[in-house]
């Protein structure tokens, strides 16, 4: 990775992530067709849904007939923590037009958002569109597709989750993570690594009283408060 900001550089500095993007959607592809989607559904709901871990969740629901604002409610709250994302995000590009801004902010993701984030510690803290829209392009894109692929590939597996694809995402994270740490000149690396031991801290009691989606939007409020004071009194 380095300071350039340009969309062919935007495609470079995301291809390393989208490893997990392929294995997670293909793994979605087959529990979409376990469940007896076809092909061209599952395709457009990583198409217009494009929800990441949300979309395991509505295809479930789907299959059991539970009610559409069940399912919309549900959608909503495992994605709120993308509203922090993005309002984070915006702020990048307070000069940029509205229509921009949108688009940017549908296709944030998870990934993306770590990855614009780490981005911006090689170039002055700055980021611009053409670099943001490449990196989301090219994620959007290999999610469908793997998607697609996945449940072409329905038929080959009767158990899909045996294969462990799901890791894939994990994995992908502790790579952006290492690279924030070793990357982020602006904070110490001893206080980013006490935030990473309060985060999981909070994540380990917090899964006792809530539900491991939910519990993600609550645990980054928490962080970034307690980070926040932490910064300020001990460094």
């Amino acid at each position: 990775m380095n300071s350039e900001l340009t969309f062919k550089q935007g495609l470079k500095d995301t291809m390393p992530t989208v490893f997990g993007y392929i294995g997670i959607g293909i793994a979605f592809g087959m529990i979409g067709h376990s469940e007896g989607f076809s092909v061209w559904v599952i395709l457009l709901l990583s198409l217009i849904v494009y929800a990441g871990s949300a979309q395991f969740i509505m295809v479930s629901m789907l299959a059991t007939h539970s009610p559409i604002m069940s399912i919309v409610l549900s959608v909503f709250l495992v994605n709120s923590r993308i509203i922090l994302m993005s309002m984070t995000t915006a702020s990048y590009f307070k000069n940029e037009s509205l229509l921009k801004n949108i688009l940017l902010g549908t296709l944030l993701t998870d990934e993306s958002f770590a990855l614009g984030m780490n981005k911006q510690n090689y170039t002055e803290g700055k980021l611009n569109f053409s670099w943001f829209n490449a990196s989301n392009l090219l994620a959007y894109l290999v999610w469908a597709l793997a998607s697609a692929i996945g449940a072409l590939l329905g038929n080959l597996l009767a158990n899909p989750e045996k294969l462990g694809l799901g890791f894939a995402v994990i994995a992908m994270f502790i790579g952006l993570l290492y690279l924030q740490l070793i990357s982020d000149k602006t904070l110490g690396l001893m206080l980013q690594l006490v935030m990473v031991g309060i985060t999981l801290v909070l994540f380990y009691f917090g899964l006792i009283f809530l539900p491991s989606n939910l519990l993600v939007l609550f645990v980054t409020l928490i962080a970034c408060a307690l980070g926040v004071g932490v910064k300020r009194v001990f460094f």
